[in-house]
């Protein structure tokens, strides 16, 4: 059955989509043209203080943040493409990996639905729908047809 492997690299590359809109978006946050938000930008920015044995900016921070999330989706990605591979040689792991990633994907979904915006929100709950939808068909010790993708 390949219906597991396919839904779970759709769904990877579906991350690769939010991967890139992520950090395409996340990298021009100050380069705002309203006047009221070019202020928070310069409050945000400006003044730096000390925390934890370093001095930055909440902007520094803020763009702490946001690489990290893009590192955190991208290793989303390279979770779900190695474990759609690893289906047929390590068919109980590949299933509890899968299980541990969509639920982390559904809670990401679920902070995006709280703090951000309908595409991003879409993309992610879509990526969960597939992964836990291939949770459910795969059972382990069925052999998935192995072709490149």
């Amino acid at each position: 059955m390949k219906t597991p492997k396919i839904l779970i690299r759709i769904a990877a590359i579906l991350m690769l989509v939010h991967l890139l809109g992520h950090t395409m978006g996340f990298s021009g946050w100050k380069k705002a043209t309203d006047p009221a938000q070019q202020e928070i930008i310069k409050q945000m920015t400006g003044p730096k203080f000390p925390f934890m044995g370093a001095i930055h900016s909440m902007g520094d921070y803020y763009d702490g943040f946001g690489y990290g999330c893009s590192i955190a989706i991208l290793l989303f990605i390279l979770v779900l493409w190695f474990v759609s591979g690893e289906l047929n040689t390590s068919p109980r792991l590949a299933k509890k990996v899968l299980l541990s990633v969509s639920l982390c994907i559904l809670a990401w979904g679920i902070d995006e639905i709280l703090f951000f915006f309908p595409f991003a929100i879409c993309v992610t709950m879509l990526t969960f729908v597939l992964t836990i939808t291939a949770y459910f068909l795969y059972k382990p010790g069925e052999l998935v047809v192995n072709k490149p993708l």
